[in-house]
């Protein structure tokens, strides 16, 4: 075989994945069919849950100065995301082309093997192998072969499609513009500002540059083989907003609508889906590229452990058992905001409700949450550990000769056992797992009746950061729950 797993596409997904499998030790290929990076960024910024993940692998200091903040907003309505306690506060303004870049970097140094000018045409899964057919950068044609292959392709992905995945939905009923434009000077206006004929949003970017986003009612989508011309969106503008922007200079410009579908299931056999390529929707809050990314996280170890012979195939069902709810929530809450973005004065009413329920506490809560990617609990087993199935919250822990965050404890891709409690009949137990799991004795920093891991004595770690058992409150036992993740003990 020429590799482990092929991926195709090198956008923020299939990168992060390549990088997750470089670390379990699996040789990879990325096939990307545009020869460079193309700079444009239709993402920008992280969620706090992608600040996490990308702290967990070390990444963070690679974008340098990093501008956060802790205001958000549902379908334009603005909350306070600074009610959720020890979480990130999420990145403003980082454009996806830096993150493209900075992914790229780190999956080179890992070994990746990245292919740019190589097109996935077609492929066939046959047994145990998948056999990809590759156009070249000069038109030359190649097979090549690997156990697994994932597609992150985008919305118009070519393995969803070959693959024959169901892809239901709902089509687009709307068109949007986006432009980065030099030379404008707009009054910003980052969640959104709604007229009577439609909503504009306005945000400063890095070089003087403006982006713009135009949605103007009662225009119907059309179906585009090229981006829009600058003058359409001057004219939308103009129609919107009485603004004359006709002598701002385009960088880029284009379209996008709000048809949402996803996939009924996130693998077949050895093909597997991750971003856009199984879920596609209104881009309402810069989630997509957000879970995306934590498509490829939560895929990436368990992908990883299965090439490398450590765990079962079975393990590669809890993905889909996992991501595809999410995804599920996504599309509805992405829905939800576009109705209350995107509507007239109709919805009006319903926007005066909210906003008198975002007031309360727990309500912001709730939608920041949603929205940030930290609601998030997985079906690890049953138990009454409040941690169960969640994120590890980055606690500072100090163990007998180290201090670190629970984050850096994941740098590496691994499994993590946490002992809060020195209890060296748990280390043994675990000891058996140890080429997989690091086992790490320690205590949280300061008051620990105070902190987030109060009550916890110990607490088994899953590479992507989600606590897959803890004590006391878990019904399996220790090594249940370790083979069940991470395989049998050798």
């Amino acid at each position: 075989m020429n590799a482990g797993v092929i991926i195709v596409g090198a956008g923020p997904a299939g990168l992060m994945l390549a990088g997750e499998l470089r670390l379990a030790g699996v040789k990879v290929i990325v096939l990307e069919k545009l020869p460079e990076r193309t700079g444009e960024s239709r993402g920008l910024g992280f969620t706090a849950r992608t600040m996490e993940v990308f702290d967990q692998r070390g990444l963070l200091p690679r974008f340098g100065d990093i501008t956060t903040s802790d205001i958000g907003h549902f379908g334009g309505l603005a909350v306070d995301f600074g009610v959720l306690e020890g979480a990130h506060q999420a990145a403003k303004s980082v454009p996806q082309s830096q993150t493209e870049a900075v992914l790229e970097a780190w999956v080179e140094e890992l070994g990746a093997d990245l292919r740019r000018g190589h097109e996935a045409v077609s492929f066939v899964a046959d047994g145990d192998v998948v056999e990809v057919d590759v156009r070249g950068p000069d038109g030359e044609s190649q097979t090549l072969r690997a156990a697994y292959l994932v597609g992150c392709d985008g919305g118009r992905s070519m393995v969803r499609r070959t693959a024959g995945f169901d892809f239901p939905g709902t089509p687009a009923n709307l068109e949007m513009f986006l432009a980065d434009v030099k030379g404008l000077d707009l009054e910003a206006s980052m969640i959104g500002t709604t007229f009577p004929g439609g909503m504009v949003m306005v945000g400063p970017l890095p070089g003087g540059v403006t982006r713009l986003i135009l949605c103007e009612r009662g225009i119907p989508p059309q179906r585009r083989t090229a981006p829009p011309a600058y003058e359409e969106v001057v004219a939308g503008w103009k129609r919107v907003t009485g603004q004359d922007i006709s002598h701002g200079e385009p960088v880029w410009v284009s379209a996008f609508g709000d048809a949402t579908r996803q996939v009924t299931e996130y693998h077949r056999g050895r093909v597997f889906l991750a971003g856009d390529s199984a879920h596609i929707h209104l881009p309402a809050g810069g989630q997509g590229m957000n879970t995306s990314i934590q498509d490829a996280v939560n895929l990436g170890w368990k992908l990883g452990a299965v090439v490398q012979g450590r765990a079962p195939a079975s393990l590669l069902d809890t993905y889909h058992g996992e991501r595809h709810p999410v995804g599920a929530r996504l599309l509805m809450n992405t829905q939800a905001q576009g109705l209350l973005f995107l509507s007239g004065a109709e919805v009006q009413p319903l926007r005066d409700v909210l906003t008198e329920l975002i007031r309360y506490e727990v309500v912001s809560r709730h939608l920041a949450a949603m929205v940030s990617g930290l609601e998030i609990r997985y079906d690890v087993g049953g138990g009454s550990h409040p941690l169960l199935g969640r994120r590890l919250p980055n606690a500072e822990l100090v163990g007998e000769d180290f201090k670190a965050s629970g984050s850096e404890l994941l740098r590496g891709g691994r499994g993590v056992l946490l002992d809060l409690a020195d209890n060296a009949v748990l280390r043994r137990r675990a000891a058996r797992w140890a080429d997989r799991v690091d086992i790490v004795t320690a205590a949280p920093h300061g008051r620990a009746e105070d902190g987030p891991l109060a009550g916890t004595a110990a607490a088994l770690v899953r590479p992507d950061g989600y606590v897959a058992w803890a004590a006391p409150g878990t019904h399996d036992d220790l090594p249940t729950c370790l083979e069940r993740w991470f395989g049998p003990p050798r």
